[in-house]
């Protein structure tokens, strides 16, 4: 269906008639020219991203609902890197006219699929005309109490440094889908080149062949919020000094931590955790795995520093690796190697206005 035979408000009822809140913090949600919010005792927190089409996502390799999902997912784990808890969500469209009113129901399918494992209320939004593409901008709301609020400017000297899951394999699954992709367009120019009608019409239904990469696919085009982890440093009793989520690459935040806490670090390159499928596939096109697992960004897993008196409740969290320590301003920010060299972290992730 064309999006204009609905209209703006048609197209938002249709995408909203089944959001029902469940927080009793959502007074109000979807309807009016406000949603109405009441937070009693608790500090709000509000994040919001921006998404743009041939910058942040590529609809060649990743489909309306999954779109829908790791869109909804990148906002909720600001939430939780901030320990708190996500609680709402308003979700702003501009949509070109290539997209149908199903293309919209599909990529609000996959946001739903989100807000609804973390009992997120989608609340509210808007939606207008593109010339340029596809452009969504989500902003998320949560919760916390004062106390309980962790920031980036904490982490003290002696503080261990600390990372969830594991690193790269986002990085990785995107250069997988990018070289597929090149070489996907270049047998159809090959084949345009030639007027081969019939291997023009065989590339119309090209497979790539991801067999062993599930992983590493699932990394990039399926983001996971850490809530999981939130969950189990409350119940081991340990508050974090410093966190944030690796959207970046992991030398990128650390430093944004060094920076806001003034202080230094130490982490080890033996100690970064690293997925067979990541190192496979970095060996496969010639690439550094420690660099893609610096670097990569958009693995959503924490980077969090704890008072190094917690270092056995912590080690004993599953998904949960210890990586270094923080150290004072004056000593630098170092990796240390394999082989016990010393290099300086440079923050090299991913920056999109380079």
């Amino acid at each position: 269906m064309d999006i204009s035979k609905l209209g703006e408000f048609g197209l938002i009822d249709r995408l909203t008639k089944d959001c029902k809140p469940k927080n009793a913090s959502t007074v109000y949600g979807v309807g009016d020219d406000c949603a109405v919010l009441e937070y009693k005792d608790k500090q709000v927190l509000v994040t919001t991203d921006m998404l743009m089409e041939g910058v942040h996502f590529d609809l060649t390799y990743i489909d309306m609902e999954h779109l829908g999902y790791k869109s909804a997912m990148v906002n909720i784990s600001d939430i939780f890197a901030m320990n708190g808890t996500p609680r709402q969500m308003t979700v702003s469209l501009a949509i070109s006219k290539r997209f149908t009113v199903e293309d919209i129901e599909t990529f609000y399918r996959g946001l739903r699929i989100a807000c609804d494992k973390w009992n997120v209320d989608i609340v509210g939004g808007d939606t207008t005309s593109s010339y340029t593409g596809l452009a969504i901008s989500i902003t998320c709301i949560g919760e916390a109490d004062k106390q309980d609020i962790v920031y980036r400017n904490g982490a003290k000297d002696t503080d261990l440094v600390c990372v969830s899951g594991d690193l790269g394999a986002a990085y990785m699954g995107l250069q997988l889908l990018e070289r597929e992709k090149t070489v996907y367009y270049q047998q159809v120019e090959e084949a345009k080149k030639k007027g081969d009608k019939r291997a023009l019409e065989e590339l119309a239904h090209f497979q790539p062949d991801f067999a062993g990469k599930e992983y590493l696919l699932q990394r990039q085009l399926q983001a996971e919020a850490r809530g999981d982890i939130i969950a189990k440093l409350r119940q081991a009793g340990v508050k974090p000094t410093a966190m944030m989520d690796i959207s970046d690459g992991l030398s990128s935040e650390l430093l944004h931590i060094c920076k806001q806490s003034h202080v230094g670090c130490r982490i080890f390159e033996k100690n970064i955790p690293i997925d067979y499928q990541t190192a496979v596939m970095a060996e496969e096109l010639n690439m550094n795995v420690t660099t893609c697992a610096l670097n990569g960004g958009e693995d959503y897993e924490l980077l969090f520093t704890v008072p190094i008196g917690d270092h056995e409740r912590v080690k004993d969290i599953d998904g949960v690796h210890l990586i270094g320590h923080i150290t004072k301003e004056s000593l630098g920010k170092v990796l240390v190697t394999r082989d016990d060299n010393e290099f300086e972290l440079k923050a090299q992730g991913w920056n999109p206005l380079a």
